[in-house]
């Protein structure tokens, strides 16, 4: 098979060439899009799952409907330790210049510049607060009171009412969301819970890791009725089969159904790792179509280069003793849920000691606890990668 021709992409957020197993959100969303058009009160929308099943794509493609709807739309990805202010104001400066009506918005572009200045510090020069290319003055009294709470809720409450001037909508899309510091998480709770008070047209559209509603949760009370929380799994059999199959059939080649059934055990359904096994099933079959001996050979392949590439750059950024906290977790708990006291007991350790490596690890997205008492993976195959691979002495 040409290499030249290879129609997977294992990308990081990068969009498959088939979009298969996901219509049902898909729709959920339009109808969002129209019924917020027609005035009708709606939740903003919140996406979780592990990494690698592809909720940054559908991040993207959510936001590409938004767009063919006519809706200004901007995107974020938090990071643990940044504020909030600056990558939003970015985000809301894009969703601004995609309403178009330049004339119309010059006050509210002077109300996003004062939330984002409203974070510089004392003494600092100019050139270091904003410089997006916005010229609109800063509207004083307006979203700076340094309260982000407070500012929040009027740069959205501003943003959302000149959509609706304009009759359209903006969405803000935040990726990465249980990344956001605590007082953040707060702020877009509170900034959401008066958007729909009010009506108006502005929905938040979030991704991020399983816990992220219970980071919702411990911030406000309500957070639950504020958001459609939308959970992102692996694909069906059906699904990660078109997956496959329609971005082959499209270069004029065909897998066996054995084959078929040999990719969706290796990879478990999980997106990146169709793409990924994909390509290199593709990269050694030499003739259409392929076999379920093409995958046995490219399956080591794979593996190999996710065990690099994937699991490896992930486990590098782990201290020694967070180490030892994975390899115990995945000896107790496989994929599947550890309970942290097990996982103690494995090392022979008291749970209390063990606390500040299992935080840094929760910290760094590589473990996130779901109930209390247990931890997981946020990488699907992550303890097979473990038991498969020997630490280095």
């Amino acid at each position: 098979m040409d290499p030249i021709q290879n129609p997977y992409a294992p990308g990081a957020g990068q969009r498959p060439p088939a979009l298969t197993g996901r219509d049902e959100e898909l729709r959920a969303f339009d109808v969002v899009l129209a019924r917020v058009a027609k005035g009708r009160p709606e939740r903003s929308m919140v996406l979780t799952g592990l990494r690698g099943v592809g909720k940054t794509v559908l991040l993207n493609t959510l936001r590409s409907s938004a767009v063919r709807a006519g809706w200004g739309t901007g995107k974020l990805e938090a990071r643990p330790g940044q504020s909030l202010r600056r990558p939003l104001g970015a985000a809301l400066h894009m969703a601004i210049r995609e309403l178009g009506h330049p004339s119309q918005t010059e006050l509210v572009l002077g109300t996003v510049r004062s939330f984002v200045e409203a974070d510089a510090k004392p003494g600092t020069k100019l050139r270091d607060r904003w410089n997006p290319g916005i010229t609109a003055a800063p509207t004083r009294g307006r979203a700076d009171s340094g309260d982000i709470e407070i500012d929040l809720v009027e740069v959205f409450s501003d943003v959302g009412g000149l959509a609706a001037d304009l009759g359209t909508g903006v969405a803000v899309y935040i990726d990465e969301m249980q990344d956001l510091e605590p007082e953040d998480v707060s702020a877009i709770c509170a900034a959401c819970h008066e958007l729909s008070q009010q009506g108006l047209p502005l929905v938040v559209v979030g991704a991020g890791l399983p816990h992220l509603p219970a980071v919702l949760s411990a911030s406000k009370s309500y957070s639950e009725r504020l958001f459609r929380y939308v959970r992102i799994d692996r694909l069906a059999r059906e699904a990660a089969d078109a997956a496959l199959a329609a971005p082959a059939a499209d270069e004029e080649a065909a897998y066996e159904p054995e084959a078929l059934a040999a990719l969706y055990t290796a990879t478990g359904g999980y997106p990146y790792f169709i793409q990924a096994y994909g390509k290199a099933v593709w990269d050694v079959a030499t003739a259409s179509p392929i076999t379920v001996d093409d995958v046995r050979v490219a399956v080591p392949q794979a593996e190999s280069e996710l065990a690099v590439g994937f699991f490896g750059s992930r486990y590098e950024r782990a201290t020694p003793a967070e180490r030892e906290y994975l390899r115990a977790m995945a000896e107790v708990g496989g994929e599947e849920p550890a309970s942290t006291a097990e996982v103690a007991a494995h090392l022979d350790r008291k749970p209390q000691s063990l606390s500040p490596a299992r935080d840094s690890l929760m910290k760094k997205g590589l473990v996130y606890s779901g109930e209390r008492g247990k931890v997981q993976f946020t990488v699907p195959h992550f303890g097979r990668y473990l038991r498969s691979t020997p630490p280095v002495e």
